[in-house]
């Protein structure tokens, strides 16, 4: 009897665990959830272990009894899972980036036969499986790729889009107010781009998704690694990006500019400021101007743009209390967003991504398209949950059912893996429409 060991029941693991407790209960295996916080568990009729999951010998003990592990914490704390699946032979899968800790134990894991799958969930993790079936469908047919872009964004549903900013809290808040940190890096028309963070909300491009009508991208990260994962080294253009509505990426770079998602230090007598104060502490004073004139002037923006009113909406410029005994300016930040854009008990989240691929076949220009919007069903149920979890859990499905016969340190991007769990994905209505064009 097959054992599974899930790790972590944060915002992307219900459906993941759901759908693999599920399959359990019909083909008589047999899983377990490890989590801290035992109060997300309580809807569960299964297994339940509280764990910290940084404590080294809690982890071993548990991680010793399961043959495969689902790794669901935060990314930082997969390599300590991943060095304890290696000590005692335990397949591991991920939702998250392969970091250059987990690449270094390809060898070792490739040594004991073991699979460790990576970046196996939304972005990264379709992304990945989607792209590679386009490339590959247009490679087997002696096509050349010039350029590709890839972006993927969640966001709010139509129907739930009821803010100024068009944007909700669907996941982890923090890595949406630390978005960016790293420098973008990417090819456009045959130049390498680098663009550093207080520059990469101000880089951006429109793109139009059929039915959902205009959003923006901004570069995520660093797109260049994935030519050499997608077997793209010549194409001319390489951009990975996010995907936000119009307008966003403008006021989010007003709060880069200001200096208030550092999250490097702690702000002096935050327990007593009001968000008035806070802001006033980064600016300049000038006689003669109100702070939303000299918020204005700093920030580029005018006071009676649609940025400045997403501002305004925010309660920055009030005498309300930060509410924090201490914090970063990141936390600070984050803190009044959990409230402002917090998912409400009737809302729907949407999944959306988009794939661009410029390529010559028999003498003529194709621009193909690939795009697959998903909504969310309700609070706990949501897209971004549902995109996340269902790839990795049908990858767990498909490799205990030896439909996938792998070894090593992996992504999602060979056909053995990608094209079953694309497959399986249909029947959930997570399909990619595809067009393609003449140019």
């Amino acid at each position: 009897m097959k054992s599974i060991l899930v790790i972590g029941a944060g915002f992307s693991a219900k459906v993941l665990i759901d759908y693999l407790s599920k399959q359990a209960k019909e083909k008589n295996w047999n899983i377990t959830v490890a989590e801290q916080n035992l109060e997300l568990l309580e809807y569960l009729d299964i297994p339940k272990i509280k764990l910290d999951v940084t404590d080294d010998q809690a982890r071993y003990e548990c991680i010793k009894n399961f043959d495969i592990i689902v790794s669901m914490v935060p990314a930082k704390y997969h390599i300590l899972i991943a060095k304890d699946c290696l000590a005692l032979s335990k397949h591991l899968f991920t939702a998250s980036y392969i970091s250059p800790e987990m690449k270094a134990l390809d060898n070792e894991v490739k040594s004991k036969k073991l699979l460790f799958l990576n970046e196996c969930g939304l972005d990264p993790g379709l992304d990945h499986m989607s792209a590679m079936k386009i490339i590959n469908d247009i490679k087997d047919k002696d096509g050349e790729i010039l350029e590709f872009e890839s972006s993927t964004g969640g966001l709010v549903a139509p129907e739930s889009d009821d803010n100024p900013w068009n944007y909700k809290f669907t996941w982890n808040p923090r890595n949406v107010v630390l978005a960016g940190m790293e420098p973008a890096k990417f090819l456009e028309n045959g130049q390498y781009k680098y663009i550093p963070y207080h520059r990469i909300f101000q880089w951006t491009k429109p793109i139009n998704i059929s039915g959902l009508g205009d959003f923006e991208v901004y570069p995520n990260r660093d797109s260049l690694k994935y030519r050499f994962v997608y077997g793209l080294d010549n194409v001319k253009s390489m951009l990975r990006g996010t995907i936000r509505r119009p307008g966003y990426c403008k006021a989010w770079d007003g709060f880069v500019q200001l200096g208030i998602t550092d999250d490097s230090y702690e702000i002096e007598n935050i327990d007593k400021m009001t968000w008035r104060e806070l802001i006033a502490s980064y600016l300049p004073n000038i006689p003669e101007k109100t702070l939303e004139d000299i918020f204005c002037y700093y920030v580029g923006i005018e006071k009676n743009s649609p940025e400045f009113h997403k501002f305004e909406w925010l309660d920055i410029f009030t005498d309300k209390l930060v509410g924090l005994q201490k914090a970063t300016p990141a936390q600070a930040l984050q803190h009044l967003l959990e409230e402002k854009w917090k998912f409400g008990d009737n809302d729907k989240d949407l999944v959306v991504m988009q794939h661009k691929v410029i390529y010559h076949l028999n003498n003529k220009k194709h621009v193909k398209k690939s795009s697959f919007q998903y909504i969310g069903k309700d609070i706990k149920n949501t897209a971004m949950a549902t995109t996340v979890g269902l790839p990795l859990a049908i990858a767990v499905e498909l490799f205990i059912e030896g439909k996938i016969d792998k070894s090593g340190v992996l992504l999602p991007t060979d056909p053995d893996i990608y094209d079953p769990i694309l497959e399986k994905l249909k029947d959930f209505d997570i399909n990619f429409l595809e067009v393609d064009e003449i140019l």
